[in-house]
């Protein structure tokens, strides 16, 4: 559309062309009233993006001020590009996860691909170089060829980028269920390591001072992204797929070393990336943040398409872009620096101190806005809440104990379960040992990263259940904050933040804006009693299909601190001899689990397992010392499928190994409850003492070198005697089976 026949501002109330954009009767009136005068076409863009749920998190910005955003550790929390936790040293690790829900359910490979681009330029912004890169995948169930399209493309689309950028994805996790079908879930989260003093923000100080655009030239993909992600997927969204972006990681590779150069020189004042709503973000939230305006002159915006209008150029969401302040007078030393890497550096504007901003085109100013109406005082909604209806039947339902006949059989069945099966199919097309770095990699409770030069290292994970929390949101979210913990833990690590991606359905749903409350409840409980707090993340709703709902997943982010590599522990039995011991007791608990899902054609009812939050801290914090005091061989956290899949992982990796073990009670209940807070360590028997003394745990039996898992019962009977080989075997074979 060129500029003489955009709609004058009078026919764009009339017409209600604002509404097409995605702004309500009353939020164009805000803007009316804001701007003392009817906004035009191009002004109208800038508040739909920047007003967007996607962009101003106007619906869950009273939740999320429940989360614990501070600590001792925290250098940067919420409102950056990602937040920053030190490390000690004159280190920190840099980290966030965020979503790309709606352009991965429209083009798969390609809202994947820029997810990860994404996600890496909030880290390489604030200055510290990527290290690894994680995601959490939301999927229907692989039966159907619609389902398996977006699998494959989605796994492509990250193991693409990734790998051509040279940054290791390391670790992650994926759930499958029916309602993922038509909205699946992709969360990238990416890591960094910085020096304190490369820290940058994006801010736009100094009145004068030159705004410069650096990297790729600006197209029309992307344009209303954010708006597209904030709203409902129908039959139409595939018709918007010039919404989603097309990513170039051999670019981004030469933007992320000429950025980490740029952030040594004194001239910079401020950089952001150019992520949801482009340069309409970036700019308004540069200087919003500064107490500034800024002042652009779009004719000098580098353009791959011809004649883009004003409205074209603000709202596109090219990739790779990053927008940076620097010291007037200082622009040539950053074009020399962005032509060494053959990247465009472009002056296109200028700081101001009267808060607005200001764009030009064609020798016209085309827009006049408040930077801050843009940033900060977008309208905030206190949307409806209610229990929904099944909450209270599920929570009066008894606690059952399900019927199994065959418990060996049921275990090779879970197994071969896609949330609990091997990801090798997936996480073999990533490039997981670049950079050389990666001393844990993907597929134990989490991935651990060296810190080069120190005897550091930094395990991350990703994690939710999320049938738990659509069963009880509260609970739910608990679990998810401390099952990352326990990962974090079990790998020799202290839990130091989480970043959250939190996936929901329609917030205008009373019964969904529930589960949005009581989910972050949990949450911000569980981070508090565990001392992680919330550093950053982002809001993905509306991520429905023809009116139904995906389960409330708020996917938690952990990074954690190995303080020695001598602390690093994996799930694998190592030797035969070894004690096996359970850290916690186990409860009839089976609302949400592997197995009520496998025997009731993948329907989950009743209570989500209980937590006690302080129970789950002092067995984190009894396990992690003994895992720094060298008494711990192998650790694992009891999860999905219970007790015996639990037992059976740490068998799968090993070579000739088996384990004689003996649980008591209820069969069912000791061999599939998924009770919380409890965890599978082996110990080498002359630290047995030692062991029992600093940690309360049972002593189950031991591992042995038969390559067989014998599980007894009570009065010597025998529940499951499986063969390690055949287990492995069901548990590797199984996703790729499905996809042929």
């Amino acid at each position: 559309m060129s500029l003489q026949l955009e709609p004058n501002p009078q026919q764009i109330k009339e017409k209600r062309i604002y509404a097409e954009m995605g702004l309500s009767d009353e939020e164009f009136g805000m803007v009316e009233r804001i701007l003392g005068r009817l906004p035009n076409y191009t002004e109208i863009g800038l508040f739909s993006v920047m007003w967007s749920e996607h962009c101003s998190y106007k619906n869950s910005k009273p939740v999320l001020r429940k989360f614990p955003v501070t600590g001792e550790r925290v250098l940067q929390g919420p409102g950056e590009g990602a937040g920053i936790v030190d490390i000690g040293d004159n280190q920190a690790v840099v980290f966030k996860i965020e979503s790309h829900n709606h352009p991965s359910a429209i083009e798969p490979y390609q809202g994947a691909a820029t997810g990860v681009g994404g996600i890496i330029r909030d880290v390489f912004s604030m200055g510290a170089r990527p290290i690894a890169i994680l995601n959490s995948l939301r999927f229907g169930e692989l039966e159907t060829p619609r389902v398996k399209y977006l699998f494959e493309e989605v796994v492509a689309g990250i193991a693409g980028y990734g790998n051509c950028i040279g940054i290791p994805t390391v670790g992650g996790e994926i759930q499958f269920d029916d309602c993922y079908e038509g909205n699946p879930l992709v969360n990238a989260m990416c890591v960094g390591l910085i020096n304190h003093e490369d820290i940058k923000k994006g801010q736009a100080h100094g009145e004068g001072n030159t705004v410069m655009y650096v990297g790729a030239a600006t197209g029309r993909d992307g344009i209303h992204g954010a708006t597209f992600a904030s709203e409902d997927l129908s039959e139409e969204s595939e018709s918007k797929r010039t919404a989603v972006q097309v990513g170039d990681p051999f670019m981004e590779k030469l933007l992320l070393e000429a950025c980490l150069e740029l952030v040594h020189f004194d001239s910079l004042v401020g950089i952001q990336d150019m992520g949801a709503a482009g340069l309409t973000s970036s700019s308004a939230e540069m200087a919003s943040k500064a107490g500034m305006g800024i002042e652009m002159y779009l004719d000098d915006v580098p353009q791959r398409e011809t004649g883009m209008t004003a409205y074209e150029m603000m709202l596109s969401e090219s990739q790779e872009r990053m927008l940076i302040v620097v010291k007037k007078g200082r622009e040539q030393e950053i074009v020399d620096l962005f032509h060494k890497y053959g990247l465009e550096a472009v002056s296109i504007g200028k700081v101001t101190n009267d808060k607005m901003l200001r764009l030009y085109h064609n020798g016209e100013i085309v827009a006049e806005v408040p930077a801050d109406a843009l940033a900060e005082e977008a309208p905030v909604y206190h949307k409806p809440s209610s229990e929904p209806a099944y909450f209270a039947e599920f929570q009066g339902m008894e606690l059952e104990t399900p019927a199994v006949n065959d418990y060996k059989e049921t275990l090779l069945t879970l197994l071969q379960q896609p949330t609990i099966a091997s990801k090798e199919w997936v996480y073999d097309q990533y490039d997981y040992q670049v950079r050389t770095n990666t001393v844990v990699t993907p597929g134990s409770d989490a991935a651990v990263v060296r810190v080069r030069g120190t005897k550091k290292a930094l395990a991350m994970t990703t994690d939710c259940n999320s049938r738990y929390i659509y069963l009880d949101p509260e609970t739910g979210g608990k679990i998810a904050v401390a099952e990352a913990a326990r990962n974090i833990v079990c790998s020799g690590a202290e839990p130091l933040a989480i970043t959250d991606c939190l996936n929901y359905g329609n917030p205008e749903k009373p019964e969904i804006f529930w589960q949005i409350e009581k989910s972050v409840d949990g949450m911000s409980e569980a981070c508090r009693t565990l001392s992680t707090p919330v550093i950053g993340g982002n809001v993905s709703l509306y991520n429905e299909r023809s009116g139904e709902a995906i389960y409330p997943t708020p996917t938690v982010g952990m990074v954690g601190l190995v303080h020695d590599l001598g602390h690093i522990t994996t799930q694998e039995f190592k030797q035969a001899g070894d004690l096996v011991y359970v850290i916690g007791e186990t409860k009839a608990e089976f609302g949400g689990s592997e197995l009520q899902k496998l025997l009731n054609d993948g329907r989950i009812f009743g209570q989500a397992p209980a937590i006690d939050l302080d129970v789950e801290s002092k067995r984190q914090k009894q396990l992690l010392s003994a895992i720094q005091d060298g008494l711990v061989q192998s650790a694992h956290d009891v999860a999905e499928g219970g007790f015996a899949v639990a037992i059976a992982e740490a068998l799968i990796g090993t070579k000739g190994l088996g384990a004689n073990v003996k649980v008591t009670g209820e069969a069912v209940a000791a061999l599939f409850a998924e009770t919380q807070s409890r965890f599978v360590v082996s110990v080498k028997p002359e630290n047995k003492e030692a062991f029992e003394q600093a940690v309360e745990a049972y002593l189950i039996g031991e591992v042995t070198n038969t390559n067989e898992l014998v599980i007894q019962g009570e009065e010597e009977q025998v529940l499951v005697q499986a063969s390690v080989d055949v287990m492995r075997d069901a548990w590797k074979g199984a996703i790729a089976c499905l996809l042929k």
